[in-house]
């Protein structure tokens, strides 16, 4: 996962959009697309990339004046309509240890120029919770 030290408790495989990112950038680049083509954030992304997004390390590609911010969705069965995002590791893993299966997607954003773009996704959850069978006691 881009070795940037990230852990999932993912129980499909991990989806990774680089190869996409890269594509997407390179048409920029030739003039295929325009700016504004990728640079429009919706306003709930970027309001959840200023309050709960976590720092990426990495220049926004597109303005390269602002640092990258990463959100994650997750989607699932009792859980709002629009998905939750996770303000902590902690919660994220708390979120991927459900009984219930659930969606994840981490959302890589520029807050300065609107670039976003879908980095990753994974499903995790739906483990059964199982208790401890109790020892018959020994006569």
């Amino acid at each position: 996962m881009k070795g940037k030290g990230r852990s999932t408790t993912a129980v499909s495989a991990v989806v990774e959009f680089g190869l996409v990112r890269h594509s997407l950038l390179a048409s920029l680049a030739s003039g295929q697309i325009q700016k504004d083509d990728i640079c429009d954030a919706h306003p709930e992304l970027l309001r959840a990339a200023k309050n709960v997004g976590r720092s990426t390390k990495e220049n926004c590609p597109v303005c390269d004046e602002n640092e990258l911010v990463e959100v994650t969705y997750v989607f699932g069965a009792r859980l709002p309509a629009g998905g939750t995002c996770p303000h902590t590791r902690a919660e994220l893993l708390a979120l991927e240890r459900r009984a219930d299966p659930v969606l994840c997607y981490a959302v890589e954003v520029c807050t300065k120029c609107h670039f976003h773009h879908l980095a990753r996704k994974w499903q995790a959850g739906g483990v059964k919770q199982t208790k401890p069978v109790p020892k018959k006691a020994s006569r």
